[in-house]
């Protein structure tokens, strides 16, 4: 019987001290979730400044002579995106820290934030690509350094408008007028007879070129201007049984992408612009005239002196008869 109670007497003691253990643990971890996390300085990380658009917006508010509120219509204000300025440092993401800018509003001595975007900034062209391009890096912008805009030294607001909903250079009604901005000749041709239906806004020019720069020839958005080509007229790419040499070295040799006063975008009408390669003693390079009618076949130059009369698939065909009879 004693022995019986001294080994419930050992039991009992062994439950006290293992509860005792137990409370103790869970008393350290509560202990530990109420002791205040250590402060950015301590562990090397910055919280996202959610008071750095309050103190921006005492002066740049709605009544400011630059909309700049309209940045909250936009994606860069997405707070729950962590690839967003707003969800980092908000207006500090990309203008740089602005303490001075703020301290200097007490002396009348103005000093501007880090980086300040535009044309007529102080801050270089590199430095504010290189903001937008912290981000901004990979797809499309992957060829900028050594792009044509880049050593140009466009930057990146020469063309975006940053603090809008509606981006002009994102929209195909409006992009056109951007680019003419700088693209003046290009402008001209758009609204020659024929052209391509940009102002219809139909098709772009980002449709052609990548402005933020390629592999290609003209930053445009294939390897060669043939391929650019052929990603709306696909019918031109063949293979055909019997090739037009010019058509698959260069579309360029014929037509001009832009515009022009001569339909379908060629470079000069027919038959001149097919007179300057076929030349020969036959009716290739014969132009006639009313007083020069040959005594044969002279029905074929009369007919709008077009070779594509009856060459209608210049660029290529598969006509079982061979080269000459392309019709």
């Amino acid at each position: 019987m004693r022995h019986a109670r001294s080994g419930l007497n050992a039991v009992l003691r062994g439950l006290v001290l293992a509860f005792g253990v137990a409370s103790l643990a869970q008393g350290s971890v509560v202990l530990a979730q109420e002791k205040p996390a250590p402060s950015g300085a301590a562990t090397g990380k910055t919280e996202p400044d959610k008071q750095g658009m309050a103190k921006c917006v005492v002066c740049h508010d709605e009544n400011y002579r630059y909309p700049v509120l309209s940045i909250l219509k936009t994606k860069h204000a997405v707070i729950a995106d962590k690839r967003t300025p707003f969800a980092d440092q908000a207006c500090e993401s990309c203008h740089g820290q602005g303490d001075d800018h703020i301290n200097s509003l007490a002396s009348g001595k103005l000093v501007p934030p880090p980086v300040v975007f535009g044309r007529k900034s102080a801050t270089t062209p590199e430095m504010q690509n290189k903001q937008c391009l912290n981000c901004h890096q990979s797809g499309l912008r992957m060829h900028w350094q050594g792009s044509q805009h880049e050593s140009e030294e466009v930057t990146c607001v020469s063309c975006h408008t940053l603090h809008t909903g509606k981006d002009k250079v994102l929209v195909k009604a409006t992009q056109p007028e951007v680019c003419f901005a700088c693209h003046k000749a290009q402008r001209s041709q758009v609204n020659a007879l024929s052209f391509h239906p940009i102002k219809e806004g139909k098709t772009t020019c980002s449709q052609c070129h990548n402005p933020h720069g390629s592999a290609g020839p003209k930053m445009l958005v294939k390897a060669t201007l043939n391929d650019t080509c052929y990603t709306c007229h696909a019918e031109k790419r063949g293979p055909f049984l019997w090739e037009h040499a010019p058509v698959r070295e260069d579309c360029s040799n014929c037509h001009t992408p832009h515009g022009s006063n001569h339909r379908p975008l060629l470079k000069v009408r027919v038959p001149v612009l097919c007179q300057q390669c076929h030349l020969g003693d036959t009716h290739q390079s014969t132009a006639f005239s009313g007083t020069g009618i040959p005594p044969m076949g002279g029905a074929k130059q009369l007919l709008g002196k077009g070779c594509t009369n009856c060459h209608s698939q210049v660029h290529g065909s598969n006509h079982p008869s061979g080269a000459r009879l392309t019709r």
